[in-house]
């Protein structure tokens, strides 16, 4: 039996306790997309950016939340993807589609995380990232994606482990 209650609510999450364990809630969004998008030249879009709780940099396939203001409350998944792939690289897809969903941290987070690949993708702008975001985007090829991705490594990024699934995803018809 359920017996939830709020240890602290900031801004944007909530720390809960249930029962015996203790896990967070967004307080500002319905979920998060993750995107796997590969341009016609066969490249992945990867993006780059500062990450404070790791106090460093991070590769990354391109993300953000759903529903994460009132403008985007009850925005589709789909929707959310494309909108966050245009901000953040500047890349328009002429379709997407989600190709599994599920926990993001299931020990530490209720947060539903879907993947959606994109495809068809035209580029608008360098991308970026909106305010307050300092967004780097590469664009590699998938057949030198894993040595690419073991280089920034070396030097000290942080690579976050959806890419490889997303990889796998992107091999898929």
């Amino acid at each position: 039996m359920s017996q939830i209650r709020s240890l602290y609510r900031g801004e944007f999450l909530e720390i809960l306790r249930d029962r015996h364990w203790e896990y967070v809630r967004r307080t500002k969004a319905s979920g998060a997309v993750v995107i796997i998008a590969v341009t016609d030249a066969a490249e992945l879009v990867l993006v780059e950016q500062t990450r404070i709780p790791l106090h460093g940099k991070s590769i990354e396939l391109p993300a953000g939340l759903v529903g994460d203001s009132e403008s985007f409350v009850g925005e589709a998944y789909e929707t959310a993807a494309q909108r966050e792939l245009l901000e953040e690289t500047g890349f328009r897809a002429s379709r997407v589609e989600i190709v599994t969903q599920g926990p993001t941290a299931a020990g530490f987070s209720s947060e539903m995380l879907t993947l959606v690949r994109a495809r068809g993708l035209v580029r608008e702008h360098e991308g970026g990232g909106v305010d307050g975001e300092d967004i780097t985007v590469h664009l590699v090829p998938l057949a030198a994606v894993h040595g690419w991705l073991e280089a920034r490594r070396a030097e000290g990024y942080f690579i976050e482990p959806r890419i490889y699934a997303g990889l796998w995803f992107a091999a898929q018809p």
